[in-house]
């Protein structure tokens, strides 16, 4: 068997950034207790990791964070919950991704100046939910949330029957596809032709997905490795998927199908969160069963 991978593998800046930052509050804490409100990066694998290293998630948030640490996870929040969590004495670390903390304050410049807002991306994704609360946080006449060009049809049309001479603009999760945006984007711009399209995706997420192609076309099936609930990873999976080749998303080398190791060439990609030592061990599994 031949593995082949793909040239963009392991974590990304702010990912790696984020688990940075846990692990250095991890081991100043001296007996301080050290949060994340919601996973800080959506891979079990690092999770689990940085639970042992003292670093717990929440899912609520006590009234009282006196003397306790509470890292803003790589996705961000939106800024009333930000305001929330300073005001119950929590000593706050900010680890939002960068390029997502920019997009969160072009919405909050956006919202400003009066603009309707689409946000192409998953309603329930913790970085779409930031970014909502950055738009709102102005008072954005108008900001609706879009999975898809049917979606962002329908709210451009109810937009336009409530006023079709307005500002628009549109902002993406950091780790949509090109094609899906430019998609949105045009179903948009059937009714409002000069919306404006804010690059907001991550160019590491582009290259990751461009890197993705250039193995399926060498490979005879396709592992994608990384966390079930990371979009970045769910988008690469999709990819795959539409080629037709045999794909299949693991979480670790546990999970690969035992028909994997009957191919001749299998190509590996990761997403995002996905650790460099769960690629290694994938590899490994691969080549030590192969038929």
């Amino acid at each position: 068997m031949k593995v082949i991978r793909s040239d963009v593998l392991g974590f990304c800046m702010g990912v790696r950034r984020a688990v940075d930052y846990a692990c250095a509050e991890a081991k100043s804490a001296k007996g301080r207790h050290v949060y994340t409100y919601g996973p800080i990066v959506h891979n079990p694998k690092v999770l689990d990791d940085l639970l042992k290293r003292g670093v717990h998630n929440l899912d609520e948030l006590p009234q009282d964070f006196e003397g306790a640490s509470l890292i803003i996870r790589a996705h961000g929040v939106n800024p009333q919950l930000e305001k929330d969590i300073r005001g119950r004495g929590a000593h706050v670390i900010d680890a939002t991704c960068p390029i997502v903390k920019a997009s969160q304050l072009q919405a909050e410049e956006l919202s400003r100046e009066k603009y309707c807002l689409f946000l192409a991306g998953e309603a329930n994704h913790p970085e779409i939910v930031g970014i909502l609360g950055y738009a709102q946080s102005y008072n954005s006449p108008f900001c609706a949330v879009v999975g898809s060009a049917g979606e962002a049809g329908k709210a451009a049309k109810k937009l336009y029957g409530i006023n079709h001479d307005v500002k628009t603009a549109l902002l993406g999760q950091t780790t949509i596809s090109e094609k899906e945006y430019s998609v949105i984007g045009e179903a948009i711009k059937l009714f409002f032709p000069n919306l404006e399209i804010i690059q907001t995706i991550c160019s590491a997420t582009t290259e990751r997905q461009q890197a993705l192609c250039e193995i399926i076309n060498k490979a005879d099936a396709v592992i994608i490795a990384g966390g079930k609930e990371s979009a970045n990873t769910r988008r690469l999976f999709a990819i795959a998927q539409k080629t037709g080749k045999p794909c299949v998303l693991v979480e670790d080398a546990k999970e690969i199908p035992k028909s994997f190791f009957s191919y001749g060439t299998v190509g590996i990609s990761s997403g995002a969160s996905t650790p460099d030592y769960v690629i290694d061990e994938i590899e490994r599994e691969l080549l030590k069963n192969q038929a």
